[in-house]
């Protein structure tokens, strides 16, 4: 294949220029055309899917995996609303704040301008390439889509129908990049182009995330797991904790705001416990237990060090005893992941002093940590998760695509 993702950058780069001054009206008008031209080429894109699912199922993919390639006419709707909501979010570019007068008269604020050229990394996710791209054209970057080898057929389908749309719109399609050679030589060589993109979103299991981070010259946003935890403090309602319990851990497993640890203040174990015990029982999940909480249990593995930072993903959760609210702080601030921390309190005070000592992307009070979501968080979507904190901290919507370049306003002030 003929391919040079260096030639590629540069005309993501071009591309980004011209993006970067579209209107609102321009951007959302191209957003329609894509989510029209996705249900529009439902056949083909259907017909591509195809490919890659047998391909998956040849090379012996989980079935976990193959419904995650799979598109079904359903899911290209739901892809297509997908990028229709995106046109009802507002826009962040050219927003103006902090605006202040100085006292020799000038007036100095913010603008919000986008980042350039965003390469996304990401596994055999299909979704992923339309969503990410809409993000990105609403936030006015240019996007660079390497996605897994498992999906290049339909992203590299989705693509064709972006480009048409955006075309149609007389748009740049170099705005929206498919990496269509899955070699990881292609990967290394992205990683490098630092005079053209300014920055690397990977979404996927730990291992690409960490291979990313250490060998790109790019900055890099982390989010290498996501290990939540419940702390159910003394005098928590006991139906409230076990509510968040359940939510957080049985209502979807897979994905990374699902519960991973329990914390129980020791002062709270014995009302507590037994109910949370019955109910994980039930529901089929399988309990890594430290010695205090372990003969609550009717089966339970004793936890060991790795189970406090394990991300289990599935119906698992590791359960601690801890002596008090300070030993709770100290389990998160070895153990936590800087995703999502949730603590069950009817003390006022206590969820203040929670709120104000631990420092993950997320921290709740009361509420479930399936909520630690860009779209239930009011972002109306998400690009990914940043468990880093510079630049971005949790879940990234729009704000988050871009940056902040001063402006100042002024009457002929010189510096004295």
């Amino acid at each position: 294949m003929n391919f040079s993702i260096a030639q590629m950058a540069k005309e993501a780069r071009k591309a980004s220029f011209s993006v970067a001054n579209l209107s609102t009206a321009q951007k959302d008008a191209a957003l329609k055309a894509m989510a029209a031209k996705l249900v529009e080429r439902t056949e083909l894109i259907l017909l591509e899917n195809q490919k890659d699912l047998d391909a998956g199922k040849a090379n012996g993919l989980t079935e976990a995996m193959i419904d995650r390639l799979r598109l079904t006419p359903q899911r290209i709707d739901d892809l297509s609303n997908a990028l229709l909501e995106v046109t009802s979010l507002a826009d962040p570019v050219g927003s103006i704040s902090d605006m202040k007068l100085r006292p020799n008269g000038m007036r100095v604020g913010k603008m919000r301008i986008p980042l350039g050229v965003i390469a996304m990394i990401y596994e055999a996710r299909p979704n992923v390439t339309a969503e990410a791209a809409a993000l990105c054209l609403k936030s006015g970057n240019a996007v660079i889509l390497r996605g897994g080898k498992e999906a290049l057929h339909s992203n590299l389908v989705i693509a064709k129908c972006l480009h048409e749309a955006l075309i149609e719109q007389n748009i740049d399609a170099n705005a929206i990049s498919v990496v269509p050679d899955p070699d990881r030589a292609v990967m290394n060589e992205l990683m490098t182009l630092s005079e053209d993109i300014d920055l690397i979103i990977p979404r996927g299991g730990e291992g690409l995330i960490r291979f990313v981070t250490e060998n790109s010259r790019i900055p890099v946003i982390q989010h290498f797991k996501g290990v939540c935890h419940l702390y159910v403090d003394k005098g928590a309602d006991n139906q409230m904790a076990l509510g968040l319990l359940l939510n957080g851990k049985t209502q979807r497993t897979g994905v990374c705001n699902a519960l991973e640890t329990l914390l129980v203040d020791a002062a709270q174990a014995e009302s507590f416990m037994p109910i949370a015990a019955a109910a994980l029982q039930q529901e089929g999940v399988k309990i890594h237990a430290c010695e205090k909480s372990i003969g609550y249990f009717q089966q339970a593995e004793a936890a060991t060090d790795a189970d406090w930072d394990a991300e289990y993903l599935a119906l698992e959760i590791a359960v601690r005893i801890v002596d008090d609210f300070d030993a709770a702080i100290a389990h998160l601030e070895q153990y936590s992941s800087g995703h999502t921390e949730v603590i069950c309190t009817q003390d006022y005070q206590r969820s203040n002093e929670f709120i104000r000592r631990v420092n993950s992307a997320v921290v709740m009070v009361n509420a479930s940590s399936r909520f630690s979501d860009g779209g239930q968080l009011g972002l109306g979507a998400e690009i990914g998760i940043s468990t880093s904190k510079l630049h971005a901290y949790g879940p990234m919507g729009l704000e988050s695509l871009t940056t902040q370049k001063f402006v100042v306003l002024g009457e002929g002030q010189i510096r004295p």
